[in-house]
């Protein structure tokens, strides 16, 4: 079906024409009327029962899990508990706020941090007696200053400088005193 016309519109509606012939089954390569495409669908009609030859479906076992979506969200909500921290009451959490909030003042001088067990400067230790020399009870280091203390030995020309030749000394220079 050749048809050739000067007109844009009448080649359009031609070949508009010859597409739907052919869905239709008109041409011969259509669909036939007796099997539609289903697109993935079934029909869902009366079933007959199943004859005593053939076995029935087996129904999924009950302790099964679907690994859908919904289902591993279900198991992180599940989890929750674990993962996030106890959620406090308004009375513990008002406790905490007035902890807080407890009258305190900023001090300033120089207390070397002592050497803890670890081998790192312990200055909670410098922080409260850098509080307690100024009348306070307890205190918290603000600000500390460090420096690398040598012995002479190291400037000895030629010498090769040695691990304990050298060591850091921490100061706290401000804390926050409570009383």
């Amino acid at each position: 079906m050749m048809v050739r016309s000067g007109n844009p519109a009448v080649r359009l509606g031609t070949l508009i024409s010859a597409v739907l012939l052919l869905l239709l089954g008109v041409g011969g390569t259509g669909w036939s009327q007796s099997a539609p495409p289903t697109l993935g669908l079934q029909e869902q009609g009366p079933q007959a029962a199943p004859s005593p030859s053939t076995p029935a479906p087996s129904a999924a076992p009950a302790g099964e899990e679907n690994p859908g979506l919904i289902n591993e969200m279900g198991k992180l909500f599940d989890k929750l508990p674990s993962i996030l921290p106890p959620i406090k009451s308004p009375s513990e959490t008002m406790n905490d706020l007035s902890r807080l909030a407890r009258p305190s003042t900023m001090v300033s001088g120089r207390v070397a941090c002592p050497v803890s067990s670890s081998g790192g400067p312990d200055c909670k230790l410098a922080a409260n007696q850098l509080c307690q020399g100024k009348g306070y009870r307890e205190g918290k280091s603000l600000n500390t200053d460090s420096a690398e203390k040598c012995s002479a030995k190291v400037l000895i020309p030629g010498r090769q400088r040695k691990p304990d030749d050298c060591r850091t000394d921490t100061v706290v220079t401000s804390a926050l005193c409570q009383n």
